[in-house]
C-alpha cells in the first residue's frame, strides 16, 4: 500500500523563491554570526508573537508584547495576556521539539492553549468548520479521522525528500486543512512551520515570518482557500515562500540599518523612519506606495515601519485607509 503523499505541484515561481531564499539565508547567517544581535532577536521574538496573535484577533500592540517579554504587567483583556504568555512560552520551547513527533505537537498545543480551551494538548473530538463572517468556507475532516490523518502527515514529513522550505509550507497547509484541534490551529500551524524551518537553518528561530503573514492576512487566507479549491497546495506554497523571502530581506535590512532597535527602551528612529516622517509632514495624504517610491525602500519595509511608528504613537491615521491622512505627533 502506497504511503500518503500530500498533493502539490512545484511552479517556476516556487523553484525561484527556494533558490533566492537559500542564497539569502546563507548571507544572513554570516551576518548574524558577526553581529551582536541579542536586542534584535528580542524585538523579532516580539514581532513573531504579536503577528501570530494579531492574525487571530488579538489587539495587543508591539509595546505591550515587549512589556510582557520584560516581565511587566500590562492593562489588557486577561484572555489576550494569557495568549501572549502562552505564545512566548511556546516559541521559547521551540528548540526542544522535533517536527515529526506527534507527542511534541500535542505538547506545543498544550503550551499554546493552556487556560484558553478545555482540551488543550488533545486532538478535537467534534467536527469544526472554518468561518468567514457568516459563511462556512471549509468543513474540516471528521474528528475520528484526525489521529490517522495527522499520523500520515507527520510520517510524510519524516520520510519526504522534498526541500525543507517546500515541505514546511505543505505541512502548514495540510495542517490547516485537517484542523486537528478545536482551537489554536492557526497559531500552532505557524509555530510548527517555524520549527520545521529552524531544523533546516536555526536562523529561522529569529526571523518573524508570522509578522509578515499578518501584514498580508487576507492573502494568507485566500491562498489557503485557493489551495483547497484546486486540491493542490501550490498557491499556499508560493504565498508562504514569498512571505519567508520578504521576512529574510527585512531581517537583513534590520541588521544593516538598525531598524526596530530599541523598541523595548523607547523607539530610536532609523534613517528610514526619519525619511517617512519627513515625507508625511510634507504631504499628510502620502500613500505607502508613494513613500516606497520616494524613499527607494520596498513597500513591505515601508508598511512595517509605518506600523511601528503607529504603535509607538508617533503617527496616527485619521479617517479611512484610502481617503484619510496621517497626523504626525508634534
Amino acid at each position: 500500500m502506497a504511503k500518503y503523499a500530500p498533493p502539490f505541484t512545484l511552479s517556476n515561481k516556487t523553484l525561484t523563491l527556494v533558490a533566492k531564499i537559500s542564497e539569502s539565508i546563507g548571507r544572513l547567517t554570516v551576518q548574524q554570526e558577526q553581529a551582536q544581535l541579542l536586542r534584535l532577536r528580542k524585538v523579532n521574538r516580539m514581532r513573531t508573537v504579536q503577528g501570530s496573535l494579531a492574525i487571530e484577533g488579538s489587539t495587543l500592540t508591539q509595546q505591550q508584547i515587549t512589556a510582557i517579554l520584560d516581565g511587566k504587567r500590562i492593562i489588557a483583556p486577561p484572555k489576550e495576556v494569557q495568549e501572549a504568555h502562552n505564545a512566548i512560552n511556546s516559541y521559547d520551547a521551540l528548540t526542544q521539539w522535533q517536527p515529526t513527533n506527534s507527542s511534541n505537537l500535542l505538547s506545543a498545543h498544550l503550551l499554546m492553549m493552556t487556560g484558553l480551551v478545555n482540551d488543550a494538548g488533545m486532538y478535537r473530538q467534534e467536527g469544526v468548520g472554518v468561518m468567514s463572517g457568516e459563511q462556512v468556507v471549509h468543513m474540516a475532516p471528521q474528528a475520528e479521522r484526525v489521529p490517522k490523518l495527522m499520523a500520515e502527515l507527520l510520517e510524510w514529513l519524516e520520510s519526504s525528500d522534498v526541500h525543507p522550505l517546500v515541505a514546511s509550507c505543505v505541512f502548514h497547509y495540510e495542517f490547516e486543512f485537517i484542523h486537528p484541534f478545536s482551537d489554536g490551529n492557526g497559531r500552532v500551524g505557524r509555530l510548527w512551520q517555524t520549527l520545521i524551518l529552524s531544523k533546516w537553518h536555526d536562523v529561522f528561530i529569529n526571523i518573524p515570518v508570522e509578522s509578515m503573514v499578518h501584514q498580508h492576512q487576507d492573502d494568507y487566507y485566500l491562498a489557503i482557500r485557493q489551495s483547497t479549491q484546486q486540491t493542490d497546495s501550490a498557491p499556499f506554497i508560493e504565498f508562504m515562500l514569498q512571505m519567508i523571502f520578504d521576512a529574510i530581506t527585512e531581517a537583513k535590512t534590520s541588521e544593516t540599518e538598525g531598524l526596530n532597535a530599541g523598541l523595548s527602551e523607547g523607539l530610536k528612529l532609523s534613517d528610514v523612519d526619519k525619511v517617512i516622517l519627513a515625507f508625511i509632514e510634507q504631504d499628510r495624504y502620502m500613500t505607502n506606495a508613494q513613500l516606497s517610491e520616494k524613499s527607494g525602500k520596498s513597500q513591505s519595509t515601508i508598511e512595517r515601519r509605518i506600523k511601528v511608528l503607529k504603535d509607538v504613537g508617533l503617527i496616527t491615521r485619521i479617517g479611512a485607509k484610502k481617503t484619510g491622512y496621517w497626523q504626525v505627533k508634534q
